[in-house]
C-alpha cells in the first residue's frame, strides 16, 4: 500500500521565491557582517587586546596605549562585503607583523638631520649604528570575538527572514 499527499504550497511559494533571490547574493547581510567585525577590531585597539596585548616599550616609557602611537594601523582597517564573503583588513605594510609577530630585519641605523648620532655613554662622534632587529610580540588585532558571532547569526536571521 502506498500513501501520497500532496501539499499546495503556492500560498508559500512568493516567500520561498525570496528567499532563493536572497540567498544568491548575500552582498546586503555580508556587508553589516564586515562592520559588525571592523567595529569589534577598532574596539581591540580601544581596549589593548581581547585578550589583553603585551605593552609595548614605547606605551610603556610614554604612557601611550600599544599599536595606536599614529593611529594609523587602526584607522586602515576596512570592510567590504561580497556576494559570497565578508572581508576585514588592511594594507599597511607593517600590519602582518603586529597580528603574527616575528622579528624585524638587521639594520644600520644613520642619523637624518645631523651628522653624527648622539645617546648618552656612546663614544662620540657616531656616523651609524648596526641595529640587530627588533622581536615584535604578537599582538592579534584581527580577532573575531564570541560576542560577535551571536550579533552576526541575528544579522544573518533577519536577512533570511525579511519578506520583500
Amino acid at each position: 500500500m502506498q500513501i501520497t499527499v500532496k501539499a499546495d504550497v503556492s500560498p508559500i511559494k512568493k516567500e520561498l521565491e525570496g528567499l532563493r533571490v536572497r540567498l544568491k547574493d548575500l552582498s546586503p547581510v555580508m556587508k553589516q557582517v564586515a562592520q559588525i567585525v571592523r567595529t569589534s577590531v577598532i574596539r581591540n585597539f580601544e581596549v589593548g587586546g581581547r585578550p589583553k596585548w603585551e605593552p609595548s616599550q614605547r606605551a610603556r616609557k610614554e604612557g601611550g596605549m600599544t599599536l595606536v602611537k599614529t593611529a594609523r594601523l587602526r584607522n586602515s582597517i576596512t570592510a567590504r562585503g561580497y556576494s559570497d564573503r565578508a572581508e576585514v583588513g588592511t594594507n599597511v605594510i607593517y600590519a602582518a607583523i603586529h597580528q603574527l609577530g616575528g622579528r624585524t630585519s638587521p639594520r644600520v641605523i644613520k642619523p637624518k638631520n645631523a651628522k653624527a648620532l648622539f645617546w648618552p655613554g656612546a663614544k662620540h662622534p657616531v656616523k651609524s649604528v648596526q641595529h640587530p632587529g627588533s622581536k615584535i610580540p604578537a599582538r592579534p588585532y584581527l580577532m573575531v570575538q564570541d560576542e560577535d558571532w551571536t550579533e552576526i547569526k541575528n544579522v544573518i536571521n533577519d536577512y533570511l527572514a525579511r519578506r520583500k
